[in-house]
């Protein structure tokens, strides 16, 4: 059992150090070496867990979805509207993404190497995409904005507030306050008017 719980948490310890080294210098600069030296184990026991950083990359995309996953659920429990429930996962997501390494490097792996595993995005789009259609039968979206489209919109938006973040321009600007910035124009564009 000692050693069960060793492994489980060497392993989480290279997970974060993954993601950390991810977020900080993108997939292609992140070394499995730099990984071994921050969690503080040796090559050996990094190649025992994983076999190459793409299997590294991927298991910090599956740790991310299940965080995200979990987020998802909490953040759209109990809204009376769809579109409200669209705003708080929305929030929920950009809060992850500025106090979560893990789901940071995913989103990045996202942007830089689509197709690792089922992406970060499989995580949250669908629920989204659901709460849209349903926004959509309960007449609060605009007529001529269809359900497929908002939900790319709001990908475009959530993508771009993670890149920004990243940015000198951005520089100090969390994604959750990027998007309380941009989330008005979005919702201007696509709900229906209401007096």
């Amino acid at each position: 059992m000692v050693t069960q719980n060793r492994a489980a948490r060497t392993r989480e310890a290279l997970i974060r150090a993954a993601a950390a080294d991810v977020d900080a210098n993108g997939y292609h600069g992140a070394t499995m070496s730099s990984i071994s030296a921050s969690a503080r184990v040796s090559m050996g026991a990094l190649t025992f867990h994983f076999s190459s950083k793409r299997a590294l990359a991927e298991t910090v995309v599956e740790e991310a979805s299940t965080i995200t996953r979990a987020r998802a659920a909490t953040a759209v429990a109990g809204y009376a509207s769809p579109l409200s429930a669209v705003f708080a996962l929305m929030r929920g997501l950009a809060g992850l993404l500025d106090e979560d390494v893990v789901v940071r490097a995913a989103a990045l792996l996202a942007r830089e190497r689509p197709k690792p595993v089922p992406g970060w995005h499989d995580a949250w789009v669908p629920v989204l995409n659901g709460l849209l259609r349903e926004a959509d039968k309960a007449g609060e979206l605009r007529q001529d904005a269809r359900p497929d489209a908002v939900t790319a919109l709001v990908v475009y938006v959530l993508t771009a507030v993670e890149a920004y973040r990243c940015s000198p321009v951005g520089e100090g600007l969390g994604a959750q306050a990027a998007l309380e910035r941009l989330w008005p124009f979005v919702w201007r564009g696509v709900t229906v008017a209401t007096a």
